[in-house]
């Protein structure tokens, strides 16, 4: 893919609305999606600047693996300095946009500067080049009804990303918004505040018209079908590939609250006596029981064969939304003490229409409720504090820049975030490992980064936590660099042979059978790099005091994973 000239640099700059094509510098040759955008933020950006001002970039990168419709591998990655943390950031999505950038040979869009002027653009990416185009009939406009007015205008052939209002008002807990295989604009680059970075450059949307390119070359195509077929083999073969088909992640819930680490009204529990109605199983029979406006089996990006995702509607049929994750169910639903999952889909829509990362509000509301602003349980409640975000009031922008804001504001010790970032729906006192990677992770509290929720051990004992998430952080720096979706590593777990014959077929490279966790391990050696340049000491690597001492019921267990280990975690990178 990306040692031939088919693959190039796109540099595009909002100042003086230009787009130049350059050759891919050697050393980012065997990079793609996150490490690539942890070796660019180390070679050109500077880390002390503000993350909404000129020097901060925003970066397009697409995985090694994407660009052949390889199932559960066509992801985007976008990265830069974090508005939320002030450290790197790299979040990914499926859907479109990383298939076709691919066709267009774009290795990495980096978007530079910020416009002289007020107003809001649109660019359009093709072979021909760049359009900048006026975005300003778009500022305000909900993420729904923004992706349709695109559509209209471009063709329901295109790829686009775009944030809706908090991104343009520059909220911290905004996201960037990619289409999904249907046209709808479902799949989020959701972590770290990347939408207010996008809005910091005046962008409203980015299209990428995919279809005037061509797929990237192949060194040997019959070894890349035969690895091809090899790696599906493998992923079917797996028990895990049928049960999210059918219970999407929401099949997470029985297991977390099974082991005392669903969040339940603001990390004060592990177990919700409402869980039930926001299992899996649940899930499912909602959906049958609704008919076609519901699928339980949804496939997020073109070619995938696992079918994870979901399209759900409400009971009264006024809302409809994908996917319901099971981050979202955690952390809108128990965590805010809310057992209806027609609720949990009222308040995904409305975060996902003003373009929020679900996991970041679920955790602020959580942070309210515990201030006195809402009761747990009242999803009216908690709805009319999302309309707050809407609207911009000072208390929505609160809410808006995330958990960790809100509870400053407010005075509220018990607030469950890592170098600033909220934590996703699996408490660290119950499963010590993804504590760990949520403690020393560079990208902050991020179950990605490394979950460790299925490894057979006893998630509740110290020991080997710190290995177990070492091991998880490389893997998930190694697929996020791939493009590949974490369901990937299904395949990749019964077969490990498949990544070295994938790339080997699609490049040439002679690739080891440990190349994985070799990427993985560059990954996060410049992440940590870009961190400590920018400030970030040990000290950053911990977990909130309040959860080493606070018991969390029903097992009475604390986050005690001593600091002299947290620290030693990536010693021999």
């Amino acid at each position: 893919m990306h040692n031939t000239p088919f693959f190039t640099i796109w540099r595009v700059n909002m100042r003086t609305r230009t787009c130049r094509r350059e050759p891919v510098p050697k050393d980012w040759g065997r990079l793609g999606g996150r490490a690539l955008i942890a070796r660019i933020l180390v070679d050109e950006v500077e880390v002390t600047c503000d993350p909404l001002g000129p020097e901060n970039k925003l970066i397009f990168a697409p995985g090694l693996l994407v660009g052949h419709m390889l199932s559960s591998c066509d992801r985007i990655s976008i990265g830069g300095k974090s508005p939320l943390t002030g450290g790197v950031k790299e979040a990914n999505a499926g859907g479109r946009t990383g298939y076709q950038m691919a066709a267009l040979g774009i290795k990495a869009l980096i978007v530079e500067d910020l416009p002289e002027t007020p107003g809001l653009w649109a660019i359009r990416l093709s072979s021909e080049g760049a359009q900048f185009l006026p975005a300003d009939d778009l500022a305000g406009v909900g993420v729904y009804q923004s992706a349709a007015k695109l559509l209209e205008r471009h063709g329901d052939h295109v790829a686009i990303a775009l944030i809706g209002p908090g991104g343009e008002a520059g909220m911290l807990a905004a996201g960037i918004q990619n289409l999904d295989k249907d046209a709808a604009p479902s799949r989020m680059a959701a972590r770290g505040g990347l939408g207010a970075l996008m809005g910091s450059k005046g962008l409203k949307a980015i299209i990428f018209d995919g279809d005037t390119g061509s797929k990237p070359p192949l060194f040997d195509r019959k070894a890349f079908e035969l690895a091809r077929k090899d790696y599906n083999k493998a992923l079917l073969a797996h028990p895990q590939t049928s049960a999210y088909r059918d219970y999407s992640t929401v099949a997470m819930t029985s297991l977390t609250n099974a082991y005392a680490a669903l969040p339940t009204r603001n990390f004060s529990s592990g177990q919700f006596e409402g869980a039930e109605t926001l299992t899996g199983e649940h899930f499912r029979s909602l959906m049958l029981g609704r008919g076609k406006s519901c699928d339980p089996s949804h496939a997020c990006m073109p070619g995938c064969i696992i079918q994870s995702s979901n399209v759900f509607t409400t009971a009264d049929g006024d809302t409809t939304v994908s996917p319901i994750e099971y981050e979202t169910v955690g952390m809108m639903g128990a965590n805010l003490g809310i057992a209806d999952l027609d609720e949990v889909a009222r308040l995904n829509y409305q975060v996902n229409d003003i373009g929020l990362d679900s996991i970041e509000i679920g955790a602020a509301l959580g942070v309210a409720a515990e201030a006195g602003l809402m009761e747990f349980g009242d999803a009216a409640r908690a709805l009319e504090l999302v309309g707050e975000i809407r609207a911009g009031t000072p208390l929505g922008r609160i809410l808006g820049n995330g958990a960790a804001a809100i509870g400053r504001e407010y005075g509220v010790e018990r607030v469950p975030v890592a170098k600033g970032q909220a934590m996703s729906a699996y408490d660290p006192r119950a499963i010590k490992g993804t504590g760990v990677t949520y403690a020393t992770s560079p990208q902050g509290g991020d179950h990605t980064a490394g979950l460790t929720i299925r490894a057979n051990i006893d998630h509740l004992r110290v020991e080997g936590q710190v290995e177990l998430s070492r091991s998880a952080q490389f893997k998930m720096a190694g697929y996020d660099s791939l493009g590949a979706c974490i369901f990937a590593g299904f395949g990749v777990s019964l077969n490990m042979g498949v990544i070295p014959a994938l790339l080997a077929a699609r490049y040439g490279w002679e690739v080891e059978e440990d190349f994985l966790v070799d990427l993985g391990k560059e990954c996060i050696r410049l992440e940590r790099e870009f961190n400590r340049n920018a400030g970030f000491t040990p000290a950053d690597d911990r977990i909130p005091a309040w959860m080493t001492c606070e018991p969390l019921p029903p097992h009475n267990s604390v986050f005690d994973v001593p600091e002299e280990e947290l620290d030693g975690i990536f010693s021999d990178l």
